[in-house]
């Protein structure tokens, strides 16, 4: 049965189902058992499953990832939440060093079977320390899976592989998408790691998006439409591993390519899609590849200024009218973009939203 929810309750339903099917699994992250749920994503656990396997947790990242590492490998399958991707810094030495490495330090024989759910985002008022995705740190590691989900059905169905699954899951949610909704069987599914989506075709131009971005970048290649040109849009949904066979295959038959990504640019997640592309097809490209990416300075607090630092649909539509030689509207693009700026917080996930958090 396919029924449409939002992307919360999507993740609700995977825990749900995954907790009620498997004993091992348990949930614990600072505010799990609040009323507010984590953003509404696991509301009810608390009252289905008790207090031994729904648990809230003290302000203390480090030593409670090095709790979750232990229980994986003892036999436990951990879904360790955070309200924050920043907050998780304080816990990279137990990530890095202890649980991407387990299982090749042990040649195989051990596992660490742990989901580690890091909500990113932004929004007006949340500033340097609230903001951050980090994804590219995360894909780096060797012995990681990464998946950011833009939609509901890989929402859940990417949680049901990654609680699944025995190696550490980093799984990005960014908290502009919880309250989206689309189609979701009511049944268990799996998206398996390392299979991106191609969510509109097009001979044109290639956009390659994760997470929220991919949102942007399908609305891009409806702008895009009106102009005649035809953009293909790729939902990476997993970032490592990464499916360089739908990227290749795609710029290989458009010739061009853009990256659009919620991170910094120097050193960033486009720039490893850009080398891997310019290494394996570049006597298919028909132009240089570019970016469209955060700046490189820390993110503001204010909507006066994250109007200007957060780049959408359109930094994206008026790059690909760039690459494809139609500057009128592309300069035309850009004055109604500054002009949209200067009047009031463009930087708001729905009309309910009005300041941090």
């Amino acid at each position: 049965m396919i029924r449409s929810l939002k992307f919360y309750e999507a993740i609700r339903e995977a825990t749900d189902q995954a907790m009620a099917a498997d004993p091992s699994i348990y949930v614990m992250g600072l505010g799990v058992p609040d009323p507010k749920g984590i953003f509404g994503t696991t509301l009810g656990l608390a009252e289905k499953y008790g207090s031994e396997r729904v648990l809230d947790m003290p302000t203390s990242e480090n030593a409670m990832t090095g709790i979750a590492i232990g229980t994986a490998i003892g036999g436990m399958r951990p879904i360790m939440t955070h309200q924050r991707a920043d907050f998780f810094l304080l816990a990279l030495d137990q990530l890095i060093n202890n649980a991407a490495k387990w299982r090749t330090m042990f040649a195989g024989q051990m596992k660490v079977p742990l989901v580690i759910r890091l909500i990113i985002g932004r929004g007006w008022g949340q500033g340097p320390q609230h903001s951050q995705s980090l994804h590219s740190l995360f894909a780096h590691i060797p012995g990681l899976n990464v998946v950011a989900p833009s939609n509901p059905y890989d929402a859940k169905g990417l949680l049901m592989s990654a609680m699944t699954g025995d190696d550490p899951v980093i799984y990005l949610e960014h908290r502009w998408l919880h309250g989206i909704y689309g189609n979701v069987p009511k049944e268990v599914f799996y998206v398996p790691f390392g299979q991106a989506k191609i969510t509109k075709t097009g001979s044109d131009l290639t956009i390659v998006a994760s997470s929220h971005m991919t949102l942007e970048a399908w609305k891009a290649a409806q702008l895009l439409s009106q102009e005649g040109i035809e953009a293909e849009v790729i939902d990476l949904r997993s970032l490592r591993p990464l499916d360089e066979s739908a990227i290749l295959q795609s710029v290989c038959k458009t010739g061009r390519l853009i990256v659009a990504d919620d991170d910094w640019k120097t050193g960033g997640f486009a720039a490893e899609i850009i080398a891997m592309v310019t290494e394996k097809a570049w006597c298919r490209l028909k132009g240089a590849p570019q970016r469209v990416t955060y700046p490189d300075s820390i993110t503001p607090t204010s909507w006066a200024l994250s109007n200007h630092y957060y780049p959408g649909a359109k930094e994206i539509t008026s790059l690909a009218l760039k690459m494809l030689d139609r500057p009128m509207r592309s300069e035309a693009l850009l004055a109604e973009i500054l002009q949209q700026r200067m009047l009031k917080p463009l930087d708001t996930p729905d009309p309910s939203f009005t300041g941090p958090f």
